[in-house]
């Protein structure tokens, strides 16, 4: 080739190298433009499988975070429950009421309730026989009005309200009393 060279004059050696150099040139465009096409390619490749790569561990991902959420609300229950259970216990050891305590409290106060109010109104209409019947016979003699003034009070008793305690253990000793056949006062 370096006889190719010498035996070339300069103006033959300047233009083969300028079409070497042509050619090299475009041997690196083609190369560049072959490795761009391919490597487009290549990374289109690359992220069809990344693609596919998340999409099976995001799905094995899921099923592990079902499972493990699976026994972790599993456990939350169980730990709720032994909270619930000590804290009552603790509640119980101090004498504080439950609420199936309260409940029961409830009912029988409802139930006291229903018994005073039977009473109140068996007391409020005996009172008021008691006052019709007087006012239905006539009066021979002149009232005074000291006796006036006793009719009256026995007549219409005044209405007070009594205390809760005093009631409740009315109630309840007053239908112990129907039962063995004692008479209630009014």
């Amino acid at each position: 080739m370096v006889k190719k060279f010498k035996s070339l004059s300069e103006n033959q050696l300047a233009q083969t190298v300028k079409d070497s150099a042509q050619q090299i040139w475009l041997a690196g465009l083609g190369a560049y433009s072959k490795a761009q096409e391919e490597g487009n390619k290549v990374f289109d490749a690359l992220v069809k499988e990344g693609e596919a790569i998340q999409k099976k561990t995001r799905k094995v991902a899921d099923e592990k975070m079902a499972e493990v959420a699976g026994k972790a609300a599993g456990t939350w229950d169980r730990l709720e429950q032994v909270f619930e259970d000590r804290v009552a216990r603790a509640l119980s050891s101090l004498g504080v009421p439950s609420k199936k305590d309260i409940d029961k409290l409830s009912k029988r106060v409802a139930e006291l309730t229903a018994v005073v109010q039977q009473l109140t109104d068996a007391q409020e209409s005996a009172a008021t026989k008691v006052a019709a019947k007087p006012a239905a016979k006539p009066v021979a003699k002149a009232a005074t009005p000291a006796t006036a003034k006793a009719v009256a009070t026995k007549a219409a008793p005044a209405k007070r309200p009594a205390p809760a305690k005093s009631v409740a253990a009315k109630a309840v000793a007053e239908p112990a009393d129907a039962a063995a056949g004692k008479a209630n006062p009014v």
